[in-house]
């Protein structure tokens, strides 16, 4: 039911012309290589001993997997409602599929910038895969607990869908996108690591750029933080279920 859902997605969002799905990938990568050459251009090769290009691509892709995967959940049950009249169909399918249509394109977009900067001498080869791993699945894990907050929520305000895109431009401060922990003052240190993206955030580039960083992350929090983030959304999403109509 998934893959089917997944496939009917795909093909609404993209269609079957030019690249067709691979535009889940081309999107990440032209943000992150935009935004990497600009930093390039300001900051220079290198910062704090790392490639500028190489840690903006680390930072700026995983992003993109919050920004679109929660613009995505914005009235999804209302734009699916007419679905819900096959029985296997649940509510939570909806937002699954979106967020894994998302995760997999920003995952395709991160082997394939890599790949291609490592060619040109731009970008370190990963000092600790698992790091790496570790640090993506905690970012995915967070991203769609919110996503089955905003999702609910989206349905029983309209208000949410209007203010939710400054949101998220919001958060780019306190997501650890454009700069390390250790980088900051202490006392920002610590209000920092309050936002669970920051661990594992850090745990990503800890996992790529190994010993020329050092990591500031807390695993349990950040894993905490996203499980009661996804109860509630768990629980919104069964009270709003008895209120959606289905066509």
């Amino acid at each position: 039911m998934i893959g089917a859902l997944m496939i009917r997605e795909l093909t609404t969002r993209f269609g079957r012309e030019n690249i067709g799905f691979l535009w889940i990938m081309v999107e990440p990568l032209l943000f992150a290589g935009l935004v990497g050459l600009v930093w390039r251009f300001m900051h220079g090769p290198e910062e704090h001993g790392v490639s500028v290009i190489a840690f903006v691509a680390t930072g700026y892709i995983p992003l993109t997997l919050f920004r679109h995967a929660v613009s995505r959940a914005l009235g999804i049950f209302t734009a699916n409602g007419s679905l819900m009249y096959h029985r296997q169909i649940k509510i939570l399918d909806f937002v699954l599929v979106r967020f894994l249509i998302e995760m997999i394109g920003t995952m395709m977009a991160y082997v394939f910038i890599a790949t291609l900067l490592i060619a040109i001498g731009e970008f370190p080869v990963p000092h600790d895969i698992g790091y790496l791993l570790v640090g993506f699945v905690i970012y995915a894990f967070f991203t769609l607990s919110i996503c089955l907050m905003v999702a609910p929520l989206s349905e029983m305000s309209e208000v949410l869908e209007k203010f939710m895109p400054v949101t998220v431009y919001i958060m780019v401060p306190f997501s650890g996108t454009f700069t390390m922990v250790s980088w900051l003052a202490p006392g920002a240190q610590e209000i920092m690591l309050y936002s669970p993206p920051v661990s594992a955030m850090e745990l990503m580039r800890y996992g790529i750029f190994g010993d020329r960083v050092t990591p500031h992350f807390d695993v349990p929090y950040a894993i905490g933080v996203s499980m009661v983030c996804m109860l509630v959304g768990l629980v919104l999403c069964r009270r709003i279920r008895k209120t959606l109509v289905v066509e």
